[in-house]
């Protein structure tokens, strides 16, 4: 009988204690922050690629926001420079509220078979996407390029 009356009386304070915490939940301040995980993505013929995580903090108005990407890029060509090898190479684009598409960062990593960490910040974007692909050791122009990637967008929230 004593069992069951600290049962009845545990359940009872674990229900009340969570009908108490309930409005304070309800009252917090929603936001429309947003932060997930993405990738991998990855180069034409899988020789390159990239994964991370994406956050993104509005304002209290909503009206400007800061999109913080972070990531590893690997470089996953054993070939040597010699024998065609190319370095991994990652590429972001952020739309702004006018959906005007600019680059708002890149990264090259030459090093198989490891991963460079990256990390940039952006502000008032409304959409963010990234390329991954490979190029040369010493040239300015990606090849093997894989699609775009969305990562955000101001629908995703």
């Amino acid at each position: 009988m004593m069992k069951k009356l600290a049962t009845g009386l545990a359940a009872v304070a674990a229900t009340s204690a969570l009908a108490l915490a309930l409005p304070a939940a309800a009252n917090a301040s929603t936001t429309d922050d947003y932060s997930e995980s993405w990738g991998p993505v990855y180069s034409q013929h899988y020789l390159a690629k990239a994964s991370g995580w994406i956050g993104v903090e509005w304002d209290d108005d909503e009206e400007s926001n800061t999109v913080t990407v972070k990531g590893k890029l690997w470089d996953l060509d054993n070939r040597s420079y010699d024998e065609g090898g190319k370095c991994a190479y990652v590429k972001f684009q952020a739309s702004d509220f006018d959906e005007n598409w600019s680059t708002v960062y890149s990264k090259k990593y030459c090093g198989y078979p490891a991963f460079k960490r990256f990390s940039f910040d952006t502000d008032d974007a409304s959409s963010i996407r990234v390329k991954v692909c490979q190029i040369g050791l010493h040239s300015s122009s990606p090849r093997n390029c894989g699609s775009w990637e969305y990562l955000y967008t101001n629908e995703s929230e």
